[in-house]
């Protein structure tokens, strides 16, 4: 008698082997840090912006932070914090900024935790799977320009988990 068949076998292995991958790779690496930064600048300078880009782990660590030449003084401290609040709330910023407003269930969220707390756009999770292992913070544009530019690196940080078969 057969338990399983072949499609089933493979079907069993591939989650058992995505959960392995998980438990021991995925994790924010400098290397990691460094790739998605160089990607990001490069799509902020497409943009015209002069941009911070931070990336914390998964417990709100900076693991690198760059400033390309001319970014405002200002966005330093302001990426920093976005990449911190999106691991902290386990949320974007985007996400973060209607709960926030006046009336909304988190209204005053930005006053607690030092003052860390961003809502307003340029921070999303790194996922690895459905596994939140960093944060990006983006700042020195507009606030839609920071969003674009965060949620770019999201989707391009996907990619490279894939090439570098962590995902």
């Amino acid at each position: 008698m057969k338990l399983f068949d072949n499609r089933e076998i493979d079907k069993i292995t591939a989650i058992v082997k995505k959960e392995i991958l998980e438990a021991t790779s995925c994790r924010m690496t400098l290397s990691l840090a460094k790739e998605l930064t160089q990607k990001v600048e490069e799509k902020a300078k497409e943009m015209g912006v002069n941009a911070v880009v931070a990336v914390s782990n998964e417990a709100g660590n900076l693991v690198s932070v760059e400033c390309m030449d001319d970014s405002y003084i200002a966005s330093y401290d302001v990426a920093v914090n976005k990449a911190w609040t999106v691991v902290a709330l386990k949320m974007s910023t985007m996400t973060l900024k209607p709960l926030s407003q006046p009336g909304q269930s988190l209204y005053g969220i930005q006053f607690t935790n030092n003052g860390r707390i961003v809502i307003f756009g340029g921070g999303d999770p790194l996922k690895c799977g459905d596994k939140i292992i960093g944060g990006l913070g983006v700042s020195g544009g507009t606030e839609e320009q920071d969003a674009a530019l965060s949620a770019f690196g999201a989707e391009i940080f996907k990619k490279i988990l894939k090439r570098r078969e962590m995902l």
